[in-house]
């Protein structure tokens, strides 16, 4: 594991600026054309300009292309000085093949926002290893803006309120009042039918507030870096940020009792614990949060279940290496210290 000397901020993404696209891991822009469609007219609809990455349209079975492939359309992208945002268009399972032929120096040279959520989480977590630059967990091209209004309007609102026009801080996150996990409508030209939507049932467990360095993921996909140079050390008084997608409780135990025994749970602060897509319970009728409270024993930090930022719709943008605050008396979660240059 590694930790960075130094942290890169990039520059806020301007109204008219070119927003690049890439296929770490799944072929999603083959998979899904209709999905892939839409998320590009709605965010051209913003003003802003895509540039496709060069596997854009392309599939090699289970990947969009060989691991030299995909890591070159991801530097392409980098060194481009035109493109100042990057995006993932999904994850999948292999963004991990790329990070040893990633061009951290031209990340260093010119740092861009660079953003996704899910195995993408490899490559954020990576690249801040890397570099100290950070990157953002937050929507994917065709994931995330390929999803029918109104879920795609309030992910919107938050990647536009956190990278175009950043807050003054403190900054406190708005839950959304509901959100969907609901399967349907992924490749469809017309939404088959409204998404079936939840009251926000988000909890703060702990007392006081809690302020740290926030770092994390997709839990599944750091298991794929865990003791590598691309794994930045969590340290003592971090702030965990942990969610997954489409689970059996079994393996999500197993993931859980992972950080237990690295001691991880020993060190950080407090947790920011994901909504879970699709989890499966195997019929107990517990929850992600019941299995996370018997992993974690006698010794409980401070604890948020349910945060909106993870594979449910709508997603939250949160940035990762950056300083929040969690205050448990109000049921908030703000961003305190600058995660864009002259913010």
């Amino acid at each position: 594991m590694d930790t960075p000397s130094k942290t890169l901020l990039a520059q806020p993404l301007n109204p008219g600026e070119t927003i690049g696209f890439f296929s770490p891991s799944s072929p999603v822009t083959v998979t899904a054309p209709n999905r892939f469609a839409r998320a590009r007219q709605f965010v051209e609809s913003k003003g802003f300009r895509l540039k496709a990455g060069q596997l854009t349209h392309k599939a090699d079975f289970y990947r969009a292309g060989s691991i030299q492939e995909r890591a070159e359309e991801l530097n392409q992208l980098l060194r481009d000085p035109q493109v100042r945002c990057v995006m993932s268009t999904i994850g999948g399972m292999n963004s991990n093949s790329l990070l040893p032929y990633l061009d951290y120096e031209a990340i260093k040279a010119d740092p861009k926002i660079i953003i996704g959520y899910s195995d993408t989480t490899a490559l954020l977590l990576g690249i801040y290893a890397q570099t100290g630059l950070i990157t953002f967990y937050g929507p994917a091209l065709v994931a995330s803006f390929g999803e029918f209004p109104p879920l795609v309007d309030t992910t919107w609102d938050s990647f536009a309120q956190i990278l175009v026009t950043p807050p003054a801080l403190p900054y406190a996150y708005p839950l959304p009042p509901f959100w969907s996990d609901e399967r349907l409508n992924w490749d469809n030209l017309v939404p088959e039918r409204p998404k079936q939507c939840y009251d926000n049932d988000c909890r703060f467990l702990g007392n006081g507030k809690v302020s740290g360095r926030v770092l994390g993921g997709n839990l599944n996909t750091m298991s794929g870096i865990w003791g590598s140079p691309y794994m930045p050390e969590i340290g003592k008084g971090d702030i965990l940020l942990i969610e997954d997608s489409l689970k059996d409780i079994a393996t999500v135990e197993r993931a859980f009792s992972l950080l237990k025994i690295n001691g991880v749970f020993d060190r950080v602060a407090a947790i920011l614990l994901g909504k879970h897509e699709g989890f499966n319970d195997s019929a107990t009728g517990r929850r992600p949060v019941d299995v996370l409270l018997e992993v974690l024993g006698d010794r409980v930090p401070p604890l948020v279940d349910g945060f909106d930022c993870c594979h449910t719709h709508p997603m939250l943008t949160l940035p990762l290496g950056s300083q929040i605050q969690i205050d448990f008396e109000s049921n908030k979660i703000e961003l305190i210290s600058p995660y864009l240059i002259h913010q």
